[in-house]
């Protein structure tokens, strides 16, 4: 089994399982671009990118060209929602070179997709002031036990005071504190 070594080693198996949460995330809030931004497919080529090494492809540069372009065309959007769609698209890419290195950082590349996603349920249901926290929950249930056991490696997420960091922090301590009940 290839493995990648830091203050702990991550298997190639657990980076996918990273890269399937981050792009599941991305996935579902992906329209929210592509409706804003029709002809612009490279939030799409890097949720592509990332299915594709979820699914047993080598993690290859691809991975990081499309996440690269994906954070450009977030940096682009019309809106807050277009542009946190384009954000967890690069995510999800990126997901695939999470690193094996205890810092609050690199949590991000785990739950940041996830707390993009939220924040634009959020933005766009405007009159359901749960929105973000139900996603959160159904994000929360879809995560495997390898995803909680590769968080667990990590410290806490690093507080912020973006609306995204702050729901990064609400799913990070979600998913803790179930894997201890």
């Amino acid at each position: 089994m290839t493995s990648v070594a830091g203050d702990f080693e991550l298997t190639m198996d657990e980076l996918r399982v990273v890269a399937r949460f981050a792009a599941e995330s991305a996935q579902e809030v992906l329209s929210v671009y592509e409706d804003a931004h029709p002809g612009d497919p490279r939030p799409r080529a890097a949720v592509a990118a990332a299915w594709e090494f979820a699914h047993g492809a080598r993690r290859t540069k691809v991975q990081r060209v499309t996440s690269l372009a994906a954070h450009r065309a977030a940096k682009e959007a019309a809106d807050e929602a277009a542009r946190l769609a384009a954000r967890a698209a690069g995510d999800a890419a990126a997901a695939a070179y999470l690193h094996p290195l205890a810092q609050a950082t690199q949590v991000g590349h785990i739950l940041r997709a996830a707390a993009c996603a939220a924040r634009v349920a959020e933005l766009t249901a405007p009159d359901d002031p749960d929105a973000a926290l139900d996603l959160l929950e159904r994000t929360r249930q879809r995560a495997t036990p390898v995803l909680i056991d590769v968080l667990h490696r990590y410290p806490l997420a690093p507080t912020g005071k973006s609306r995204v960091a702050e729901l990064m922090s609400v799913l990070d301590a979600s998913l803790r504190t179930a894997a201890r009940s």
